[in-house]
């Protein structure tokens, strides 16, 4: 079986493994213990393995068998209701019954930070930006020998991609869950970063061609002027905000990056890469990342721009894009769309033109652009881990291998056959409008759902040859559940799904960018090299600055200041530790050939 791993995920239509902060509307949720739910005898069931199709006897596994353990993920999310319907069937299938817990009100760092300090590891962990400490710590358990022991985990990555996750003691502690197509991508969405526009802007000047930063922001210019506000489906009247800016704690990217694309270039995240000469460029000193902060500079004083985007948390974004106040912003797709997607839906904003879409900006006199990642995307700098917590270690990973057999896979994202979505007389899984309905209310998802989200998970193609692993993907399911005016917006456009959107260059990344992405290496540093003192300070310079920069009445003697600071923090310690990251992954993809 050909596998690729590829990271974009659907925007409309991912409501089944939705992540929730900042825009619920508080709605209560009836919460029961596992205790309180009805224990069952063992017994065997009927099922069909993955591999195969044979049939075969699986144990059910009664509650007094059924262990409970933790898990910790170092983003925000929204916890389910213990006596979940479908973790119940999960722990039933598995033996296993996962308590998930989620970031509040603390960075990945300060949280793994407590957590290590209190002694008191989950069974399950992501850290995200805090994995270094638990691995220095001593607090994970490889994964080297399970790999081979579970096929279903081996076959996530090649024998060359699970390399790149190997620490400086030569073994594998975590698993990245998100960047893995079985067989076949049938990817309609963008989940990269991109320039958003609300369709509605679009379709009121007649779904115009918008390549340039000037042409992005004289629609919204133009549409703020004739629609100052508007009236919510609740009857509020609700101030436009034409252009807002997240620069809070790491999400400052939504700020500071956009220059590498509209050059053109892949997200490196932390670097261009000069594909012609392999050589490592500074994006934040490119003549294209000023012109981008002029533009900034010249919307703030406009009235274009957010007032607050300086200081406002990633709670207040979410809930002015909530409201649907937003005409347009950077963003990746997974910060925002998981919450703000539903939200629209459920409150009628959808149907009136709210929802974004993503466009592929550039400079003038750049033709290409890559803000669309096609093919494969290794993030070796966090996933899914074990910790030494668990005294059971091969019933874990067996867990997360029995998570990505497909009658569970199936569970964790499509739901119940019958209650969640049907299947044709061809095979193919569909739903109803009132199944997807319920698919978009918190609460029934609260006391149904159970993604395991950050647990293994594939993209693509079931395998029974037909179905999306997941129903963003299922063409059908994709198209019904389109807004009008989202749809109308792909129409005009002859956009097949959010890719033909944004119309970047269609490229296999790992043909041409074998090292991609240089942020996976970025994203582990720390102070033990220059180059890692020097990131460290870079972020912070431009913490400080870039919003100076953009509010200044004086931009290029702002600029100039800015300049000079993020010189005094030495980058080229950075960039040349860079470049000898690049020299090391082309010499080992070029090995591995």
């Amino acid at each position: 079986m050909k596998m690729k791993k590829f990271i974009a995920l659907g925007m409309a239509g991912m409501l089944s493994a939705t992540t929730l902060v900042g825009c619920d509307k508080g709605t209560g949720n009836v919460t029961t213990t596992p205790d309180d739910t009805t224990s069952t005898t063992t017994t065997t069931t009927t099922t069909t393995t993955p591999d195969d199709g044979a049939v075969e006897e699986a144990k059910e596994y009664s509650e007094d068998e059924i262990v409970n353990w933790t898990m910790f993920v170092a983003m925000p999310g929204s916890e389910i209701n213990d006596g979940n319907d479908i973790q119940e069937i999960i722990a039933k299938k598995t033996g296993v019954r996962v308590k998930e817990t989620w970031l509040t009100g603390q960075t990945a760092a300060e949280a793994v930070g407590a957590i290590l300090a209190s002694g008191e590891l989950p069974t399950f962990i992501d850290a995200g930006e805090g994995f270094k400490e638990m691995y220095e710590a001593d607090t994970l358990v490889a994964w080297d020998p399970y790999i081979e022991k579970y096929p279903n985990l081996k076959e996530m990555y090649s024998d060359y991609e699970w390399d790149m996750f190997r620490q400086d003691d030569g073994k594998i502690y975590w698993a990245n869950v998100f960047n893995n197509t079985y067989g076949e991508s049938k990817a309609t969405g963008h989940n990269d970063e991109a320039f958003w526009i609300q369709v509605r802007v679009l379709e009121e000047f007649g779904y115009p061609e918008v390549k340039t930063l000037d042409e992005y922001f004289d629609l919204l210019e133009k549409y703020y002027a004739a629609h100052p506000s508007f009236v919510d489906p609740e009857g509020n009247t609700i101030d436009i905000i034409p252009y807002t800016i997240l620069c809070d704690d790491w999400r400052y990217f939504c700020l500071e990056n956009a220059g590498q694309f509209l050059d053109g270039y892949p997200n490196d995240g932390s670097v261009i890469v000069d594909t012609k000469t392999m050589k490592i460029v500074d994006y934040n000193t490119t003549p294209t990342t000023k012109t981008y902060f002029a533009k900034l500079n010249e919307e703030y004083n406009k009235g274009m721009i957010d007032k607050e985007f300086a200081t406002q948390k990633y709670d207040d974004y979410m809930n002015k894009l909530c409201t649907g106040a937003v005409l347009g912003m950077v963003d990746q797709n997974w910060d925002f769309n998981y919450t703000v997607t539903p939200a629209f839906a459920s409150s009628g904003l959808a149907d009136m033109g709210c929802e974004y879409v993503p466009l592929g900006l550039t400079v003038e006199g750049v033709t290409e652009q890559r803000w669309h990642t096609y093919g494969d995307t290794v993030n070796q700098s966090s996933g899914c881990a074990v910790t030494t917590a668990c005294e059971d270690p091969d019933r874990a990973f067996q867990f997360l291998s029995d998570l990505l057999n497909q009658d569970i896979h199936d569970l964790r994202y499509w739901g119940v056959e019958g209650v969640d979505y049907l299947v044709d007389e061809d095979g193919m899984y569909y739903r109803t409008q009132e199944m997807r309905d319920k698919l978009n209310d918190t609460s029934y998802k609260a006391s149904h759902v159970c993604n395991y989200s950050y647990m293994p998970q594939w993209l693509g193609t079931s395998k029974d040859g037909k179905n999306a692993m997941q129903p963003a993907e299922q063409a059908s399911e994709f198209y019904a559940g389109l807004s009008e005016p989202l749809a109308n917006c792909f129409k005009a456009y002859n956009a097949g799904g959010y890719p033909d959107m944004i119309g970047s260059v269609e490229e296999d990344v790992n043909a041409t960018h074998p090292w991609f992405p240089m942020w996976s290496w970025s994203n582990e540093l720390n102070n033990d090299t220059p180059g890692g003192v020097a990131w460290g300070k870079m972020g912070e310079t431009k913490h400080k600055w870039l919003p100076a920069v953009v509010m200044s009445k004086d931009f290029e003697g702002e600029w100039a200041k800015y300049m000079d600071a993020y010189s005094a923090c030495k980058p080229e310690d950075f960039l040349n530790e860079a470049q000898g990251v690049l020299d090391d992954r082309m010499a080992a993809y070029n090995a591995s050939k």
